[in-house]
């Protein structure tokens, strides 16, 4: 059996693998900054479908925002408490967008998802990479980027009357219950990429529209047009963010002279894809 994850901060898509048959599920997200192995372990046990049996998994491919550095170590433990049996492989979400989205062609890849990411890659490993900053100092163009500003506008008054009332009705939330869940509750990351839904759900609302374009072009100004020759490249994407908000995503894009590739939601099915390519590439060789 073969165990493929894809792992951002809000969610896990799995696939686990035997022959022909696919087992496709979902588990909250695991980014090694915010979280431990102990609570790793806690959450397979309640999130693993009985389906998986755990002692038959023989290989694991998992790919997980902020897996990079000694932080792959919390992941790998984790994994390793669970699959005694498997030979576990962690790596960053960034190289899955770029094999999901390339496979084994060079180009441009980004995530824009509750975070954001980008890089170059060759065909076999990014070879360029500026940093996001994580949500606090950069994020640009991402559902946290978004849910602050979205926040920050409505704790200051700066909402138009009607989206202001919509809100409040929706969520029912205080100032200082918001304050108290980004300074004091765990995982703020997530609390605030929630609030993209509303966004959504308004986007025919003029400011609604605005602060999506503004994010990414936020993006596109901070991080993508820092790339040499970034025009050259197709502008390549996964995520949720990017997905939902595909054509705003299009036009900005557009403005930087880049023109757009492939956007999907999940690199799980690219995924697949590409590990099950290699092993049949390396069995014929």
């Amino acid at each position: 059996m073969i165990l493929i994850a894809d792992s951002g901060s809000t969610k896990t898509s799995w696939c686990l693998i035997e022959n022909d048959h696919k087992l496709f599920f979902q588990t909250e997200g695991y980014n090694p900054f915010l979280v431990k192995t102990d609570y790793i372990i806690s959450s397979l046990e309640k999130s693993l479908p009985p389906a998986v049996n755990k002692g038959e998994v023989h290989q694991i491919y998992f790919y997980g925002s902020g897996c990079i550095g000694d932080k792959v170590t919390i992941i790998r433990d984790a994994l390793a408490t669970w699959f005694i049996n498997a030979s576990i492989q962690v790596e960053s979400d960034l190289l899955a967008a770029a094999r999901a989205l390339l496979g084994e062609k060079p180009g441009f890849a980004a995530i824009l998802g509750t975070g954001t990411n980008s890089c170059l890659y060759n065909g076999k490993a990014i070879t360029h990479n500026i940093s996001s900053l994580g949500y606090i100092l950069g994020d640009e163009g991402s559902g946290v980027y978004m849910g602050k500003k979205l926040l920050t506008d409505y704790m200051r008054g700066r909402l138009p009357k009607d989206l202001n009332e919509i809100f409040r009705k929706v969520y029912n939330l205080t100032q200082s219950e918001i304050l108290d869940y980004i300074y004091k509750q765990p995982l703020p990351n997530r609390f605030c990429a929630g609030f993209t839904k509303f966004l959504a759900e308004n986007l025919h609302h003029e400011y609604a529209s605005a602060l999506v374009k503004s994010s990414f072009y936020d993006f596109f100004k901070n991080m993508v047009s820092s790339y040499p020759h970034f025009s050259t490249y197709t502008f390549n994407c996964v995520g949720s963010i990017a997905f939902y908000f595909k054509e705003i995503l299009t036009e900005v894009a557009l403005e930087f002279n880049m023109k757009t590739g492939t956007i999907i939601q999940s690199p799980i099915e690219g995924l697949i894809k590409y590990h099950l390519e290699i092993k049949q590439e390396v069995s014929t060789t």
